[in-house]
């Protein structure tokens, strides 16, 4: 009888596979399992250990973390995950892929990409588009929707249970971490987490926890024929991956936050929240400063430790500084910052929303002010894509009333949240500026308005040339808006006939006399 082959051995015949064309087997070892690249496909095999996160220790729990692979991925990236697939050793002794022998080890077979599309190669290069930011927007939204339901009180617990593995973690490497900032760090983690147990519980109840993809940041995500695909799934435990949606979509924020795309992780949090149909409500923006905190400590304290086992100086130095990075970034995503509204108005063809999506990284927390505005609004209530024209009923008076009621609802939750926005309408009537002030007001916000001009003929111009935008605004709508009665405006009027960039030094320099 033939002894079964160890895993070193099974790594080795790996290694000798007939390459696909010219390229040869290329082999990349992480600590929890090892890829083998040859041609259009890559062999993704677990290593035999046990952490306390993960158990690849035996066989068996090998090909059942190879088949939840698989199961875990392929809703999102079924162009990549293709099979569990064995090897076998066969009766001659000889190993195989997916031969008639016994199985010995196993593998998850996938289709190869492009790494150089990797999104946080991407990152690295240039700023990425509002045109991409929007497709990972969906990408996330839809990943989401797909998610099975899970409870909230074991996420809570789960949240809890890391504040203080973060804690122990940080203490370990007192030259990279000073005491009291980990003590001052930890002590915020809790208090935080303390006030926001029952606004999990009540998310989780709404079906807002959910087993999601776990490791959704810059290195999990690739661009396969120009869209977005997320792979790489948490597999090996449910508790990691399981959590609320904005926990998940944290990751990504977080990440892009760090590498200096605030655009892009403002432009995916805002999007994200237009497209989702599983929270409509704003509430759980209590709690994204927390999980966007979770996220930068847990890649700080695991840079820290890939440092020690790091033998390039150079790069375990790199290691190092990004330790410190990810720690500095986790102090700063909770401190406290009071929430202000910017209402931006002005006739169609001002570039409100524009503006609005210019400023909102630069305003309050991470990731930026929430946009909101009622042209988006006006679809969502009505069920229709934002691009689909509305039909003229939903313009009456009393169609436009529960769109700017719901918006004034929504404005009020996420002020109450802590979180700045900007509310981007039209604004003609003096009511509606009132209204929106006192809202502030009542919600103890700083506030600021914005009223931008522009001659007829711009703003005729900027309407006709639009496309792929939730607005139905017509030039015919233009001409009627010239003949509003404005009544008193007391907001900052700002000349918005030039280029966007001179719109936006503007308004930026009147809120920074007003916004810290």
């Amino acid at each position: 009888m033939v002894p079964p082959p160890s895993q070193d051995e099974v790594l080795k015949f790996l290694e000798t596979l007939p390459p696909e064309g010219s390229g040869g087997v290329k082999r990349i070892d992480t600590h929890a399992n090892i890829v083998f690249l040859t041609g259009s496909k890559a062999y993704k095999v677990k290593r035999a250990v046990k952490f306390p996160f993960l158990d690849y220790s035996t066989l068996k729990l090998r090909e059942e973390a190879c088949r939840a692979e698989i199961s875990c991925n392929r809703k999102n990236a079924p162009q990549i995950y293709l099979r569990a697939l064995p090897i076998t050793l066969q009766s001659d002794g000889r190993l195989a892929l997916d031969g008639e022998g016994e199985p010995v080890e196993w593998a998850v077979e996938m289709n190869r990409f492009d790494r150089s599309n990797e999104l946080d190669v991407l990152a690295e290069k240039a700023p990425i588009s509002d045109d991409l930011s929007d497709r990972l927007a969906q990408m996330m939204a839809d990943a989401h929707d797909a998610a099975p339901v899970r409870g909230g009180a074991g996420f809570h617990d789960e949240l809890a249970s890391y504040v203080e593995q973060n804690d122990a973690a940080f203490h370990e490497f007192p030259e990279l971490f000073p005491s009291e900032e980990v003590r001052h760090l930890s002590e915020m983690s809790r208090a935080v987490l303390s006030t926001l147990r029952e606004l999990i519980l009540k998310r989780g109840e709404r079906g807002l926890v959910r087993r999601c993809h776990g490791d959704a940041h810059l290195r999990n995500i690739v661009l396969i024929d120009g869209n977005p695909v997320l792979f790489d799934a948490v597999e090996f435990s449910d508790a990691i991956a399981t959590g609320d949606v904005l926990y998940d979509l944290a990751f990504l924020l977080m990440d892009l936050w760090e590498r200096g795309q605030h655009r892009c992780a403002n432009r995916i949090f805002n999007r994200y929240l237009d497209k989702t149909r599983l929270d409509d409500r704003p509430d759980g923006l209590a709690a994204l400063p927390f999980y966007l905190m979770m996220r930068a400590a847990i890649r700080s304290k695991i840079a820290a430790s890939a440092a020690l086992n790091q033998q390039d100086p150079d790069q375990r130095e790199a290691q190092r500084d990004q330790a410190r990075t990810y720690f500095r970034y986790a102090l700063r995503f909770l401190d406290p910052c009071p929430p202000h509204l910017v209402a931006i108005g002005g006739l169609s063809g001002t570039g409100k929303t524009t503006l609005a999506y210019s400023l909102a990284p630069g305003i309050g927390r991470a990731p930026g002010a929430r946009v909101l505005r009622t042209d988006v609004m006006r679809k969502r209530l009505l069920g229709l894509p934002e691009t689909e024209k509305a039909p003229a009923e939903a313009y009456t008076k009393k169609a436009s009333h529960r769109v700017y009621e719901a918006l004034d609802e929504t404005i009020r939750d996420v002020l109450a949240a802590g979180h700045c926005a900007i509310y981007d309408a039209v604004f003609a009537a003096q009511d509606e500026r009132t209204r929106i002030e006192t809202i502030a007001r009542h919600a103890e916000a700083g506030f600021k308005g914005l009223w931008l001009t522009a001659p007829p003929a711009t703003l005729k111009a900027r309407v006709g040339a639009r496309a792929g935008d939730a607005s139905d605004a017509t030039t015919d709508v233009v001409d009627k808006q010239l003949g509003y009665d404005l009544g008193r405006m007391t907001w900052t009027e700002i000349d918005a006939g030039g280029s966007m960039e001179e719109t936006t030094q503007k308004a930026r320099a009147c809120l920074d006399r007003y916004i810290p």
